[in-house]
């Protein structure tokens, strides 16, 4: 009975030890959307993946299909798991009114496990239907964000869409885009509260085009436009604890990714130790 006694106390000294540590831990974590690695196979993907230390990983429809066949998909899953990396989520989707089609979102990813579908609905009507499915599923969906102009451009609509609809629907907030419609990521990220679920990891700078108009270019991030100081700052404040997935929409950069996910990792992790200060 000592000897057992002993050893509780040893457990939980070591427990009272380390819990602090894992708390100082918690943060946002690094992961890959594939729409960087758009000329990769799934296989590819994985191993660039495991080569850069990406375990949390956002797939693409190219990547692994949620409308493809069940047993390729649980093969995939394998693999997955098999190497250490996990999908966490997929997108960004199409939906429609059509409630069963939607369904299969939510039944592949409750077959992979995933918690979050990124969505970008084009058409109010399908949030109805959308909504009833989150319900009976309990799978957040997180409404994606393009640039000036589209759907979900100017973050007021997306506040809109939160205000009516069930709590498990939030956003993925891509970086990149927002400010390439003229926003502040950190006001954005800050008015959008606990119902940010993603982010895609990415910057942009506007410039002017031939046209006499402007036009977004993906850079390496940090070296855009993107308030990257102010909302790793409120990232920090909020203790918000997301994945950022690393994207680019640049054709240069998804030819060889190596160097720009790289550099990636080096700014999220400079700018998450500047934001702790």
């Amino acid at each position: 009975m000592k000897k057992l006694l002993a050893g509780f106390t040893l457990v939980a000294a070591t427990a009272a030890l380390t819990l602090p540590a894992r708390a100082a831990a918690a943060g946002p974590q690094l992961g890959l959307q594939t729409w960087t690695c758009n000329t990769m196979t799934f296989e590819q993907v994985v191993e660039f993946a495991v080569k850069h230390q990406l375990t949390q990983i956002q797939f693409i429809a190219a990547h692994l299909n949620p409308t493809g066949p069940k047993e390729e998909t649980l093969r995939k899953k394998a693999v997955l798991e098999a190497r250490g990396l996990k999908a966490y989520s997929f997108g960004v989707n199409k939906t429609t009114v059509d409630k069963e089609e939607n369904r299969k979102l939510f039944e592949f990813a409750r077959l992979m496990g995933i918690k979050v579908i990124i969505v970008e609905p084009r058409n109010p009507a399908e949030w109805d239907n959308l909504e009833e499915l989150v319900k009976e599923y309990d799978i957040k969906l997180a409404i994606h964000n393009h640039g000036k102009g589209s759907v979900y451009g100017d973050p007021a609509t997306v506040l809109a869409v939160l205000a009516k609809r069930d709590r498990r629907i939030g956003v993925c907030l891509d970086v990149g885009w927002v400010t390439a419609a003229g926003f502040d990521v950190a006001k954005v990220f800050r008015d959008y509260g606990d119902r940010v679920y993603d982010m895609h990891f990415k910057d942009k700078k506007i410039e002017p085009s031939a046209d006499g108009k402007t036009v977004a270019i993906d850079t390496e991030i940090g070296r855009g436009q993107s308030n990257y100081a102010g909302l790793f700052a409120e990232v920090r404040k909020s203790g918000w604890s997301g994945v950022m997935a690393i994207e680019t929409d640049s054709k240069a950069f998804q030819a060889n990714p190596n160097t720009m996910v790289a550099e990636a990792r080096k700014f999220f992790e400079a700018q998450y130790t500047a934001a702790k200060k």
